[in-house]
């Protein structure tokens, strides 16, 4: 006889934009939201019965109402507003799951009402909430990132396939995406952000590269070290390859000045940094 596993539904994906205007002065926060329950859903599954369903139309239609009723600040506090709010609002509902991307904006020229898509990377958070605990991930996608020098690879098993060439100096460049679990679910989420995404720049920028993993390391450590609210960090780092390019057939010296930047294949680093003492993590990360 089947039993039905681990499950959940929601709306995916809800793209809702915020303006909040305060005379000539508009604000934006543009967001994709993507809601997901569990609870008590043995019958839907089984039977068809749907009297445990919040539909997800519904779950669409608070975000929209939400936005309205209460503004969006900080998205980690949006979602953790969601979440609680569908298990403590639905006896059938368990367990949400609220993950948003967040789209920056600038403001084009001294125009109040007029704006430009920032090229800045997207910040996302992840948060649960089981009627009794919250749990928090903060992070960004394609914070895109070069140092020039100060990166070198060498020394790395070679075989009867191997074809690269160790180099002393390298440009390394990579397009972080990361992501940060918080011990506490109520502190000051954007400044949080803005102190995690500086430790990432400043680790990246002023570690003395011999491989991309110890760089994947020092920015993991570094956020640890100056955010004291974050337990653990894991980082996907994709080796954005750059080669020199030969120019001898054309009598030129190439001397670390130009470079091919090579879209795919490419290297693909990942790892998790954390604190000895981390607390379980219970469902953040799924």
């Amino acid at each position: 006889m089947p039993v039905l596993g681990p499950n959940r539904y929601g709306k995916a994906e809800t793209r809702v934009v915020r303006v909040t205007r305060h005379g000539d002065a508009h604000r934006i926060k543009d967001l994709t939201v993507s809601t997901s329950l569990s609870g008590d859903m043995t019958e839907v599954h089984i039977s068809g019965n749907n009297a445990a369903v919040l539909p997800t139309d519904t779950q669409k239609n608070t975000v929209f109402a939400f936005a309205k009723k209460h503004g969006v600040g900080a998205i980690e506090e949006f979602a953790l507003l969601l979440a609680r709010h569908f298990v403590d609002s639905q006896p059938t509902i368990h367990h949400a799951r609220v993950a948003i991307e967040e789209y920056a904006w600038e403001r084009n020229g001294g125009f109040g009402h007029s704006f430009v898509r920032a090229g800045r990377e997207i910040r996302t958070c992840v948060a649960h909430y089981d009627g009794t605990r919250s749990w928090v991930v903060s992070g960004l996608r394609d914070l895109v990132v070069l140092n020039t020098t100060n990166s070198e690879f060498w020394g790395f098993v070679k075989d009867e396939y191997t074809t690269l060439e160790e180099t002393r100096d390298r440009v390394l460049a990579t397009a972080v995406d990361a992501a940060w679990r918080h011990v506490d679910a109520s502190q000051d989420w954007d400044k949080a952000y803005e102190n995690a995404r500086g430790a990432l720049l400043a680790a990246f920028a002023d570690t003395y590269s011999l491989s991309l993993q110890q760089t994947l390391y020092a920015m993991g450590s570094r956020v640890l070290a100056e955010c004291p609210g974050v337990c653990e960090v894991r980082l996907s780092l994709p080796n954005k390859h750059h080669f020199l390019v030969d120019l001898a057939p054309f009598g030129l010296d190439n001397d670390n000045e130009v470079f091919f930047a090579a879209d795919r294949p490419y290297g693909l680093i990942e790892g998790t940094v954390l604190r000895e003492d981390a607390p379980d993590a219970g469902p953040a990360w799924e």
